[in-house]
């Protein structure tokens, strides 16, 4: 599967016969993608980054350099995740059980970390399971999210909290004429009900 051409896998890296890797996908040095995992079209995994078992990458996701995808965390298509980003899977962590023996896999249940289209992830952010990062939404680096994240929320702190809004292409929403409008696209929104509403597309 290694020597599959449609994508690259080099030599330093740890791919499991049984992952999936789509078509122009890209595996770098000493990264690891582990049994089960499923990584669509076109996805980047840098030099040292973590992919667990079963987890899934729709196309075009890049997960930078030392960032850590744990199981069961589902990325949506063209997900960004940066260097050093973390996404946990226990809740209650713990090495050993009350009665001081060794925790196995049957001694807990994995839970996950589920990002929507177009969402980025800034370096070194924790985003501790169960938690869902809505689409478009931009986590500021260094940040640690505990809650659920609305689609095109500006998230950053620790705890993380919103301070705005941003469009696709991640810059803030500006107030206009009564609607928040992207600088970049135009697009315009309305906030309801503590969620973005788009108003058009590309007016």
């Amino acid at each position: 599967m290694v020597d599959a051409p449609n994508y690259r896998v080099v030599d330093s890296a740890d791919v499991a016969e049984n992952a999936q890797i789509g078509d122009g996908s890209s595996v770098w040095h000493l990264a690891q993608v582990r049994e089960d995992a499923v990584l669509g079209k076109n996805c980047v995994i840098g030099r040292g980054a973590y992919i667990g078992t079963g987890v899934t990458l729709g196309d075009n996701c890049k997960v930078q350099n030392y960032a850590l995808v744990y199981e069961p965390a589902v990325l949506e298509s063209g997900v960004f995740i940066g260097p050093a980003v973390v996404l946990t899977n226990d809740t209650y962590p713990r090495a050993i059980n009350p009665d001081g023996t060794q925790k196995a896999a049957s001694d807990w249940d994995a839970v996950g970390v589920t990002i929507k289209t177009g969402a980025a992830i800034g370096a070194r952010a924790v985003c501790v399971a169960p938690v869902t990062i809505g689409a478009w939404s931009l986590i500021a680096a260094g940040s640690v999210v505990t809650k659920d994240v609305p689609d095109h929320a500006l998230i950053a702190g620790v705890p993380a909290k919103q301070l705005g809004w941003v469009g696709k292409t991640g810059h803030r929403l500006i107030e206009r004429d009564g609607a928040l409008v992207c600088p970049d696209t135009h697009d315009r929104f309305s906030e309801v009900d503590g969620a973005l509403v788009a108003e058009n597309q590309g007016a």
